[in-house]
């Protein structure tokens, strides 16, 4: 008996349970540490009234993880739906819609926030590129870093074209370009920042080079035609 032969690798499904669950860790973990301002804003969001919850950064991250089983289901749904059908990779692509729109609209959602002069303060810009990086803080950093983060994860599992870290790069920036545009022509009380931008779209690539093996490439899309009979030459 060859006891030096490599063992197999794991199930796919192994792994996806394993990922799923250091995912589920991960969340309970930050949601422990950020308990006591969560919680500050639970009976407002519980009683359904807007002000308190949805205009509070505590409020939105509340309603964001109160949202993730709903969110699941819906994943799952679409899942069943897909592999009904008999399209491959049903859970990969509806993992990845679902999650490029529930990780991303609700930091959109506090980005633009209107501010205490929103309406009468003119927009605001700042054009010097790592001016404002200086005084964001860590806190600011890594929020700016996961603005699109989920989009840069999510999007080559869902699009092919997208697969690619200089194009999530892009996506990242135009992204957040509008954003930023937003926030000046709006009148939010905000400083529209190229810094903010790079940052973001930085915060994509690198998310997006995380889930790099599980990507969606055109060379491993089955196709659905019937495949050529081989003839025989002899």
């Amino acid at each position: 008996m060859n006891h030096d032969a490599s063992l197999p690798p794991p199930p796919r499904r192994t792994r996806g349970i394993l990922l799923l669950g250091l995912a589920v860790l991960g969340l309970a973990g930050a949601a422990f540490v950020l308990r006591k301002p969560l919680m500050m804003s639970a009976p407002t969001c519980m009683a359904g009234r807007w002000h308190g919850c949805y205009d509070t950064f505590n409020g939105v991250v509340l309603m964001t993880l109160v949202t993730l089983p709903p969110a699941g289901l819906v994943a799952w749904v679409l899942a069943r739906r897909r592999r009904a059908a008999g399209v491959a990779s049903a859970w990969r692509l509806s993992l990845a819609e679902v999650g490029m729109v529930h990780g991303t609209v609700p930091w959109v959602w506090m980005i633009l926030m209107p501010g205490a002069g929103a309406g009468v303060v003119p927009g605001r810009v700042s054009l010097v590129p790592l001016r404002d990086l200086v005084t964001m803080g860590p806190l600011g950093i890594v929020g700016n870093l996961l603005v699109f983060a989920s989009l840069g994860f999510f999007a080559p599992m869902r699009f092919a074209a997208l697969a690619s870290v200089p194009r999530i790069l892009a996506l990242g920036a135009g992204c957040s370009a509008l954003v930023e545009s937003a926030q000046y022509v709006l009148w939010l009380d905000r400083v529209s920042s190229v810094d903010d931008v790079l940052v973001n779209a930085a915060g994509a690539a690198l998310a997006a080079a995380a889930s790099r093996r599980w990507w969606r490439t055109a060379g491993r899309t089955p196709s659905n035609g019937p495949r050529p009979a081989l003839v025989s030459s002899g």
